[in-house]
């Protein structure tokens, strides 16, 4: 009986504990700011080097220079990452986002990969339950032999044996 009530005082403790500290978490980290660094990587230089802003390795890139001092500035007036970027794609056309967007046509990218996935892993799946179960075919056992082939069978073991 005593530590039936020990082991629910313990559990009531627990549980307090982590209320407390998710609480204390979400009041002490606020959101994540915008960084200039995060837009870069999600945005295609238009230099032609079909790389991010941030990966573009094109010495003295002016397309790349001058994104990225878009992407300050508008961090710096306290934009949000999803304002950024739409100005962005404003300014440059849809093809500025490194991830296209998921709607319309788009959506097939996001959906495709996922539900091929999902159809190979099925198919396979059927493929080794049918190879466990695999029924025997009536004739598949072997044909018993004629006497005359038994005896030499037999003779052959005998010499041997």
């Amino acid at each position: 009986m005593r530590s039936s009530k020990r082991w629910k005082t313990g559990f009531v403790v627990l549980l307090s504990t982590f209320w407390l500290a998710g609480n204390f978490n979400l009041r002490a980290n606020p959101a994540p700011k915008t960084t200039a660094q995060q837009i870069e990587g999600g945005l295609t230089c238009e230099c032609g080097c079909q790389q991010t802003v941030s990966g573009c390795n094109h010495e003295g890139c002016g397309s790349k220079a001058e994104m990225q001092a878009m992407a300050e500035k508008e961090v710096a007036a306290g934009k949000d990452s999803a304002t950024i970027l739409q100005d962005f794609v404003l300014k440059y056309g849809t093809k500025v986002l490194a991830t296209p967007a998921p709607t319309g046509f788009n959506l097939t990218v996001w959906i495709l990969p996922i539900l091929l996935g999902i159809v190979g892993l099925s198919a396979v799946v059927m493929m080794v339950r049918r190879w466990r179960h695999a029924p025997v075919a009536p004739g598949t056992a072997p044909a018993p032999l004629d006497p005359e082939s038994m005896a030499e069978v037999e003779e052959e073991m005998k010499r041997f044996g």
